[in-house]
C-alpha cells in the first residue's frame, strides 16, 4: 500500500527540515503546505525532498488541508498521513497508524495523546476531553483525542467526504464526515512532544469557534432530517 505524508506548516523552520528528512528516510512521499510563512519553512522542506505547496498568505489549517486534499485526491495513494510541522508528532509513530490501517481498514486512524498527556497544559487537557466527548457522541464512535492532528485517512474516505471549515474545526469536521459516510474510526496511542513550542491553538477563542461549528452542524443536520422526512 502507498501513503503520502501531508504536513501543514506555518513558520516551522526549526523543525520542518528534520521532520521531512525523517519521513523521507522511512520511504514516504511528503507534501508540505506552507500557510503563508515568513521564515524559511518552504525552502528547508524543499531542500529535504518534499513537494511544497505555498499559500501566499495565511489561510488557516483547515483551508490549507482542503487545498492539499484536492490535489492529492487525483493521485494514486491508499491513504494520507497528516502530521503537524512543529515537531510535536514523531515520525517513529507513523508505523502504528499504518499497522492499524492494515489490520482494521477504518476510514481514519487518529492519534491518542490522552492515554499519557504528560506535558500537555491542563487547560488543553480539559478542553480536549470535553470536545472529544461531544464529537464521540455525534459520531457514535469513541474517539479519545478528537483534536489530535496526527492521523491517517484512507483515500477512499477522503474522496467520499466534503469538508468546508478553514481552521482547527477541520479536525472535528473530518471525523463527523467520515462517520457520516459509514466509515469506522480507530485510535492509536502516540507520544506528543511538548518542548516549549508555541501552540497556534487558542484555548478560549478556538473553543468558541468549536461551539459555533457544532451549533451550525446541528442546525444543518436538523434541516436535512426535516427535508428527508418530507420526501
Amino acid at each position: 500500500m502507498k501513503y503520502i505524508c501531508l504536513v501543514p506548516s506555518f513558520n516551522e523552520e526549526k523543525t520542518i527540515g528534520w521532520l521531512v528528512k525523517s519521513l523521507k528516510d522511512k520511504g514516504f512521499d511528503v507534501t508540505v503546505i506552507d500557510d503563508g510563512s515568513s521564515d524559511g519553512t518552504a525552502k528547508l522542506a524543499h531542500d529535504q525532498g518534499a513537494e511544497v505547496i505555498i499559500n501566499e498568505k495565511n489561510l488557516g489549517k483547515g483551508a490549507s488541508l482542503r487545498k492539499a486534499f484536492e490535489i492529492l485526491k487525483g493521485r494514486v495513494y491508499d491513504g494520507v498521513i497528516i502530521m503537524d510541522g512543529d515537531g510535536q508528532h514523531l515520525p517513529s509513530d507513523v508505523d502504528q497508524f499504518v499497522h492499524c490501517f492494515h489490520e482494521k481498514a477504518p476510514g481514519i486512524v487518529v492519534g491518542n495523546r490522552m492515554h499519557s498527556p504528560k506535558g500537555m497544559p491542563l487547560i488543553r487537557q480539559v478542553t480536549n476531553a470535553f470536545m472529544s466527548f461531544i464529537i464521540s457522541r455525534m459520531c457514535r464512535q469513541r474517539v479519545p483525542d478528537t483534536q489530535c492532528g496526527f492521523r491517517l485517512i484512507s483515500m477512499k474516505a477522503l474522496r467520499a467526504i466534503a469538508l468546508n471549515t478553514d481552521r482547527y474545526e477541520i479536525e472535528s469536521e473530518m471525523l463527523l464526515e467520515v462517520s457520516r459516510a459509514g466509515y469506522g474510526i480507530e485510535s492509536v496511542p502516540i507520544a506528543s512532544v511538548y518542548d516549549g513550542q508555541f501552540s497556534a491553538i487558542h484555548p478560549w477563542r478556538d473553543t468558541v469557534r468549536f461551539f459555533k461549528f457544532i451549533l451550525h452542524r446541528d442546525d444543518h443536520d436538523a434541516r436535512g432530517t426535516k427535508k428527508d422526512d418530507k420526501l
